[in-house]
């Protein structure tokens, strides 16, 4: 090692979260801010591919592992009652919906209505964070709880190649909370998302595409007054069958917040959030008891963020059907 150059490291790490802390201070007195804690309640990529087909009739079980990695760099985020920079997460969660899908249509269509809960995990480290009680140097925060509810409902048609689904979900917010801290699994307010998606899927030559648009209206969260704009979102997919049960793809999600946030909270302004990201999939259909499972893993890497994370996320998901309707 040369000489003096531990010193060196630290003076510079110094002046930097000095840097840092000046410009919390001073920017905690302007109005100006993204979706709270830069996490929307939509988890953008939860759809994929076959996302439009009609579902199977009867109970079914989706089961769905996430796991999320990134860094919210140079924009400030706000964390309950704190500002926070040089934010980082890492977060996985594992959650279920049973599900069911009547044989009666409507509207033509194949209903289906479900609820989906689970466990997660979640750590948020800052470089500095500024409290009410004043600036507070590296905290971090590792929280593991159940989830907020979600429930979903959805109407699919499908006529040869083409499947259209209209769907509507939101946000029960039960789920572990605390606006004192940096690391939550719930989002601490209620908000209800719409919208709707298209599949194109030949089984002769294999060829599958899919993509699902919505939008997320917000309530405000009431342990710190803060409510984050109108947010859209869409999920994507092209891929192909490469034998009768190996699906293989890219997929990709892109987000983008349509109103600035507001309440006496948003203390940080209406700064839009957005993000995008484009990965690999990888799918796989197969026999258990006589009923078709269906398996799918993807991974994204996420780019052209502004007011919020921007790392890697990784769904590993398994489609279960439990009985027919018809029997």
């Amino acid at each position: 090692m040369v000489p003096g150059a531990g010193s060196t490291t630290s003076e510079h790490s110094t002046l930097r979260v000095a840097s840092l802390a000046a410009a919390l201070l001073q920017l905690a007195s302007v109005t100006a801010r993204a979706d709270e804690g830069g996490t929307p309640f939509w988890t953008s990529g939860q759809f994929a591919s076959l996302a439009a087909t009609p579902p199977s009739l009867g109970w079914s079980l989706a089961l769905t592992a996430y796991g999320y990695d990134g860094n919210a760099g140079e924009s400030l985020l706000t964390k309950g009652r704190a500002i926070v920079a040089n934010a980082n997460q890492r977060s996985q969660s594992l959650t279920m919906q049973p599900g069911y899908s009547p044989q009666t249509t409507l509207f033509g269509g194949q209903p289906f209505i479900g609820l989906s809960f689970g466990i997660g995990g979640n750590r948020v480290r800052g470089d500095v964070t500024l409290l009410p009680s004043g600036v507070q140097v590296s905290r971090s925060d590792t929280l593991y709880a159940g989830t907020d509810l979600y429930p979903f409902a959805s109407l699919s048609w499908a006529r040869g190649n083409d499947n259209w689904m209209a769907y509507t979900t939101g946000d029960i917010p039960v789920g572990a909370y605390r606006a004192s801290r940096l690391a939550n699994i719930g989002i601490g307010h209620a908000a209800i998302d719409a919208g709707g998606g298209y599949t194109y899927y030949d089984a002769k030559n294999g060829l599958e595409a899919s993509a699902v648009a919505g939008v997320t209206y917000n309530w405000e969260n009431t342990h710190t007054n803060y409510r984050n704009g109108l947010d859209s979102h869409l999920d994507w997919d092209a891929s192909r069958f490469l034998t009768a049960n190996w699906q293989a793809g890219v997929a990709g999600y892109l987000y983008y917040q349509l109103t600035g946030d507001s309440g006496s909270g948003a203390v940080l302004g209406p700064f839009k959030s957005r993000i995008a990201a484009i990965g690999p999939e990888l799918g796989c259909q197969f026999i258990v008891g006589g009923q078709q499972w269906y398996a799918n893993l993807r991974a994204y890497w996420e780019f052209w963020a502004r007011n919020r994370y921007e790392g890697y996320a990784i769904f590993a998901t398994l489609n279960i059907p439990l009985a027919n309707a018809s029997k």
